[in-house]
C-alpha cells in the first residue's frame, strides 16, 4: 500500500503551511514534481551549470555524468538492451515526429493508428500523408472505447507501421500491446507505442513486450517539462535518419562534406537541457521506489470511488469503458449541452479543485462522436481518498447551479 501522507511530504505544492493545497485532478496533463526533482535541477544550476560532452573541465566533466547515470537509469526503467537505444526528447510530441520524418517513408505506405490518438500521433501521419502521399488507415474502436483486435487483424496486411497508444489519455483504456505487436510483427510491420499515459502507472518492459519504437515525456512522470525519451531497438535506429542535425551530431565536417555521430548522439542536436534530464533522472529514481501495482490499486480504489458516484447522476456520461479498473486513473465525462469549461472553471473558483476540460488533444474523437467536450479526472499516487469526496460534494454543488 502507498503511504501517501508520506509522499505528499515530498510535493511543496501540497504542503498545507505553504498555503491553500488544490485538490489536483489533472496528472494526465502535467504531474506534480516531488522536491527532490527540483532540488536536482537547482543543484545543476547553483554548482555546475556547463554543457556535457563538449567542455573538457570538471564543471563539463560532472554533467556529462550526470546525464548518461539518467540514460543508465531509463535503461534500467523500461529494460532497454544498453544506453545507445535511449535517445533525449523534448516530449513524446517530438519522439513520434521523430520517427515520423526519419523512417524514410514513400508514397504508397500504410500507417495504421487507432480512432483515439492524441494529436500528436495523429497529425504528423496526416502531414505526411498530404506532403508525401503516404496512406493513414484508422482501427475502429469497441463501442466502450477498448482495442478491437479482430479490427486490427483485418487491416494489418501491407502496414508499414503501427502507431497506437498504450494507455488513452481520453478514457484511460490500455491497449493490448503484447498482442498488437505480435500480430504486426506476424504481418513485418513496425510499432511504435505512445507510452506517455502509461509510463507513470505501469511497469513496461520494451523487451518482453518486443515493441520496436517506444516515446514517453517526463512531464507526467514526474519530472520536468519539456523532457522526453524515444527509444529504438538499435539496429532499428541505425537504419533511420536523422530528423535534426548540427551541434552534438556531428564528427567532423568540411564546407562539402560530414559524418554524423552514432546512436543515440546523432539525433540529440544542440545543446541539450541537462538540468530537465537531470531532473528527469531524479524522478525515475523516485518513481522506481514504488511497486507500480501499489499504484494501480491506489488510483483504482479512488477511481471506484468516483465512478459509482457519478453514475448516481443521470445526466453525467463517462467516456469509455464502464468498469474503472479499465480506466487506469482516468475519469472522463460529460453532460450533453453544457460547457464542461463552465463546470471545470467553477470547481477551480469553488473550491481549488482542479480537472481538465476540453477536448484533450483528441479532437477527431469528439469531432466523430459530435460531442462538444468533456471534464477529465486524473488521478495519480498522492491522491487521497479525502480529496475524491470533496470533489463529489463539489461537483453535486455545481450540478445544481448550472
Amino acid at each position: 500500500m502507498l503511504n501517501t501522507d508520506k509522499i505528499r511530504a515530498d510535493f511543496n505544492i501540497l504542503n498545507p503551511e505553504k498555503g491553500p493545497v488544490p485538490v489536483y485532478f489533472d496528472s494526465a496533463c502535467m504531474s506534480l514534481k516531488p522536491n527532490q526533482v527540483v532540488e536536482a535541477m537547482n543543484d545543476y544550476y547553483f554548482n555546475y551549470p556547463a554543457c556535457a560532452g563538449r567542455s573538457s573541465h570538471k564543471l563539463g566533466d560532472k554533467v556529462t555524468k550526470k546525464v548518461k547515470e539518467t540514460r543508465q537509469l531509463i535503461v534500467k526503467f523500461i529494460n532497454a538492451q544498453n544506453e545507445n537505444e535511449i535517445i533525449f526528447t523534448r516530449n513524446t510530441t517530438e519522439g513520434i515526429n521523430l520517427l515520423a520524418n526519419s523512417l524514410g517513408l514513400r508514397k504508397g505506405d500504410v500507417i495504421l493508428i487507432s480512432d483515439k490518438e492524441h494529436n500528436s500521433n495523429l497529425v504528423p501521419w496526416l502531414l505526411l500523408r498530404d506532403k508525401i502521399g503516404i496512406v493513414v488507415k484508422i482501427i475502429p474502436s469497441n463501442e466502450d472505447g477498448s482495442f478491437n483486435l479482430n479490427n486490427f487483424s483485418k487491416l494489418i496486411a501491407g502496414v508499414k507501421l503501427v502507431s497506437v497508444v498504450h494507455t488513452s489519455n481520453l478514457d484511460g483504456a490500455t491497449n493490448p500491446a503484447k498482442e498488437i505487436i505480435k500480430i504486426a510483427h506476424q504481418n513485418k510491420a513496425l510499432v511504435l507505442l505512445d507510452a506517455a499515459q502509461s509510463i507513470p502507472h505501469k511497469k513496461i518492459d520494451v523487451q518482453y513486450l518486443d515493441v520496436d519504437f517506444l516515446a514517453f515525456s517526463g512531464h507526467k512522470m514526474l519530472g520536468p517539462t519539456g523532457t522526453g525519451v524515444f527509444y529504438g531497438k538499435y539496429k532499428l535506429l541505425e537504419k533511420l535518419e536523422p530528423f535534426m542535425v548540427g551541434g552534438d551530431t556531428i564528427l567532423s565536417s568540411t564546407y562539402t562534406d560530414y559524418k554524423f555521430l552514432p546512436v543515440p548522439e546523432k539525433f540529440e542536436a544542440g545543446l541539450q537541457d541537462y538540468a530537465g534530464i537531470i531532473g528527469l533522472g531524479e524522478a525515475i529514481r523516485y518513481l522506481s521506489k514504488f511497486d507500480f501495482k501499489d499504484i494501480a490499486l491506489h488510483e483504482l480504489k479512488l477511481n471506484t470511488y468516483i465512478t459509482e458516484e457519478l453514475r448516481k447522476i443521470p445526466q453525467i456520461k463517462i467516456i469509455g469503458p464502464k468498469d474503472a479498473k479499465d480506466r487506469a486513473g482516468i475519469i472522463d465525462f460529460y453532460i450533453e449541452g453544457t460547457d464542461m469549461h463552465k463546470f471545470a472553471i467553477m470547481l477551480d473558483e469553488m473550491a481549488n479543485i482542479e480537472i481538465r476540460s476540453g477536448q484533450h488533444c483528441v479532437h477527431s474523437y469528439f469531432a466523430s462522436r459530435k460531442i462538444l467536450n468533456s471534464a477529465r479526472i486524473s488521478l495519480y499516487l498522492y491522491n487521497t481518498m479525502e480529496e475524491a469526496k470533496t470533489f463529489i460534494i463539489n461537483l453535486n454543488k455545481v450540478l445544481k447551479i448550472l
